[in-house]
């Protein structure tokens, strides 16, 4: 389905306020104290409908390709119509769910935190999504979808952001992020880079071993100083660049073309290359890499609170989580899905089932005030600076 979803005019799936973040670990933010909301203690009538927030592709009804339709099933199955927002950015999501016309949203990393701060999502009464014991346990109750053990979201799927590279003008393969933060780098205009705050998180990470002094131990909980180092990294970076990056369609033709020859990616992003003959190869270089984990979440007044769950189960479950994976391009969250996928070695690409592999992984998750890695006598940047940074670096 890749050459499909490249000739499709879907807007920038772009993360930019993802919430992902930390290690695959199940510690909670320090420090992170959310506004008391109960999760729904039983399901109750169908109420007809259910209004989401989505990412393109996580919601098809057959309108972009009439073989691809999860929503209808579901329509017919549970009586609750959906009626589905698109939205383009993370920033754009958390608008939405703030406005309390929608009943669940499938949130990044980015902007996870921000609405559980808000209060803008509830708890999630899992004993009421029966798919959700599927799930890979790396997923669950994780930092970007859970706080102090409490589940805010069911998660979706995964991907790591790469390092990729064209192999006829970079011939000697590269194994370090190091290759794009060169400030003497060889490939000057032609290096490429995702265009979000987030990114900071990716200087932050090959800082983490670049320059250990910092001592940095989590991407997203950078102090003045290392978040300083981080920024001065990337303003480098800057005069490197050809152009950042966030609707992957353009990636793809900017690889394909040559006005990029290396820089970060998603493996769906190569895939979509290679079958357009690009001569590229991806790799999770040694220092590991950030990456994002979606998690359906429940609005706190969800208006139609039974059709949410409802769908938080069946978008979840292994057929339906196997179609949402394959179109858009994702390890999926149940582990069962990988027996479903039409591609048989689909979940083999996308390293479904090696939690080895995503151990490396670095969600994005919301930066705060409070040090997400446990540290009480500093505080760290939070997602706002990060923002304000991000436009000083791209001048």
């Amino acid at each position: 389905m890749w050459s499909k979803r490249l000739a499709l005019t879907l807007t920038a799936v772009t993360l930019t306020a993802a919430c992902g973040g930390g290690s695959a670990t199940t510690s909670s933010p320090g420090g992170f104290t959310p506004p008391k909301l109960s999760a729904l203690k039983a399901l109750g009538a169908g109420e007809g409908q259910v209004n989401l927030v989505a990412w393109a592709g996580y919601a098809e009804d057959g309108t972009n390709d009439k073989t691809v339709d999860w929503v209808h099933p579901f329509e017919k199955a549970t009586g609750c119509k959906v009626n589905t927002k698109i939205a383009g950015t993370s920033d754009e999501m958390v608008t939405l769910m703030k406005t309390g016309q929608y009943d669940a949203v499938s949130a990044s990393g980015d902007a996870t935190l921000r609405l559980i701060a808000g209060g803008t999502v509830a708890p999630v009464n899992t004993a009421l999504v029966p798919n959700y014991a599927d799930i890979f346990p790396g997923l669950k109750l994780q930092p970007w979808n859970s706080v102090n053990g409490v589940a805010y979201g069911i998660p979706h799927g995964r991907g790591a952001n790469l390092l990729m590279w064209r192999t006829d003008k970079v011939t000697t393969a590269p194994d370090s992020w190091g290759a794009v933060f060169d400030a003497n780098s060889p490939y000057k205009g032609k290096v490429t880079a995702y265009d979000s705050p987030i990114y900071i998180a990716d200087a932050a990470l090959y800082l983490m071993s670049a320059q250990p002094a910092l001592g940095i131990k989590n991407p997203y909980a950078l102090d003045r100083k290392q978040f300083d180092a981080s920024v001065a990294l990337l303003k480098t970076q800057n005069k490197n660049i050809g152009e950042y990056w966030s609707d992957y369609t353009k990636e793809v033709q900017s690889f394909k073309s040559g006005n990029s020859v290396i820089g970060t990616t998603w493996q769906v992003i190569a895939n979509l290359a290679q079958g357009e003959k690009a001569p590229v190869q991806v790799v999770l270089p040694k220092e590991g890499a950030t990456g994002w984990s979606d998690t359906w979440m429940v609005a706190a007044k969800a208006q139609h609170p039974t059709c949410a769950y409802k769908w938080l189960d069946w978008i979840v479950s292994p057929k339906v989580n196997a179609q949402v994976a394959e179109w858009f391009g994702e390890a999926p969250a149940n582990a069962k899905a990988c027996q479903e996928t039409a591609d048989k070695n689909f979940c083999t690409t996308f390293h479904a089932t090696d939690e080895t592999y995503f151990s490396k992984v670095r969600y994005w998750t919301t930066p705060i005030a409070q040090c997400l890695d446990g540290r009480k006598d500093v505080k760290c940047v939070d997602y706002s600076e990060w923002t304000k940074a991000w436009t000083a670096i791209k001048g």
